[in-house]
């Protein structure tokens, strides 16, 4: 039997096609050069079906929002991180929200 994967990530890839998806999950180096930047180290990749890929996303904000109502808490992410990724304010708050 194969032992099971067990990493941290920091930052991860999505490839979607016809006939599935790919996330490949990364780690940045420990301590960068700005002159001479590089690319994040790859940890693992898990492929799947896209419709996998869609419960999962489905569950996973799920399951975040009911631990935030049951602690009392928000994981809160920074504007510019959110402006990076393309993601409009106003689509983070409705996706969060709902």
């Amino acid at each position: 039997m194969t032992e099971p994967i067990d990493v941290y990530s920091d930052q991860f890839t999505l490839s979607i096609g016809p006939y599935g998806a790919s996330l490949s999950f990364g780690i940045s180096p420990a301590h960068p050069d700005p002159s001479s930047p590089k690319l994040p180290e790859r940890v693992a990749t898990i492929r799947m079906s896209v419709e996998h890929l869609k419960i999962m996303g489905l569950i996973i904000g799920r399951h975040v929002k009911k631990v935030e109502k049951e602690l009392d808490v928000t994981y809160e992410v920074p504007t510019k991180i959110l402006n990076q990724l393309g993601i409009v304010q106003e689509d983070w708050d409705n996706f969060w929200s709902k």
